[in-house]
């Protein structure tokens, strides 16, 4: 809640601004058919856990009993951040497309708890008490592709819708499966190298005098399941994995 609380009135502080700006600002961007510029991102990410029916039994391998019984998986919300330029083509006075590559940093966290209270810790990471937790290491090269719908200009401020999708790839995806020969408790959760998403969201273009600028919230979800399937305490109970991210932006343009 604090971080959204900061993201409100941080918007609202930037449409004060402008509201009081004086002049006929932009740097006129929105005159050109093709311009270009750059964002900086905060992102929260988090996923959305679908369980196999029988999810809470124990591992077993080889005929052996590896962990007790699951009580609970949950996702724990991890920030991040992301830099990336902006590439804005005008379709009509209330309709651009936009593409907004940009590389992303950012981990994800699954706790396990199980019913024997042991934690399971990989070398480097601390579970918090009575969890064991999997942190999926991410650094993504992602390529948005959306629709702007624009209101009309009042004076120095506008809002607008967004919706589209996009593809990321994640180039620490080899480096996620570097557990080859370890143990079954000692795996590491992974995710597929590429992952589509669609995204939704809103922002407020503010002018000034010689740019533009865009607070911008999204929310995107990943279309299909991220999980790579494999056989371990951490994969097994999963039946999909969605990744979930909440997403504030500031473009420059």
């Amino acid at each position: 809640m604090t971080n959204k609380r900061v993201i409100f009135s941080l918007i609202v502080l930037l449409s004060s601004f402008s509201a009081f700006a004086q002049g006929n600002y932009g740097g006129g961007v929105d005159n050109d058919n093709l311009h270009f510029g750059f964002g900086f991102q905060y992102l929260s990410s988090e996923y959305k856990i679908q369980r196999f029916a029988d999810w809470e039994k124990p591992f077993v391998e080889d005929g052996a009993q590896v962990t007790a019984g699951l009580k609970s998986i949950r996702s724990i919300q991890n920030p991040g951040f992301g830099i990336g330029f902006v590439s804005d083509l005008y379709v009509t006075p209330n309709v651009n497309l936009r593409f907004t590559p940009v590389f992303v940093f950012a981990d994800r966290i699954i706790d396990y708890e199980f019913t024997d209270g042991v934690s399971h810790d990989r070398k480097g990471l601390t579970s918090p008490e009575g969890f064991t937790r999997r942190v999926v290491s991410s650094t993504m090269f992602e390529f948005p592709l959306g629709i702007k719908l624009k209101s009309d200009r009042r004076n120095n401020f506008r809002a607008y819708l967004l919706a589209g999708g996009k593809y990321g790839i994640d180039i620490a995806a080899k480096k996620n499966a570097d557990d080859v020969g370890e143990i079954a408790v000692n795996k590491q959760l992974k995710n597929n190298k590429g992952i589509l998403s669609y995204e939704v969201g809103i922002g407020f273009d503010l002018y000034f005098e010689f740019f533009k600028l865009s607070p911008e919230i999204k929310l995107s979800n990943s279309v299909k399941s991220v999980l790579k399937r494999e056989d371990h305490p951490y994969a097994s109970p999963i039946e999909k994995l969605f990744l979930r991210n909440f997403v504030f932006s500031l473009y420059f343009e």
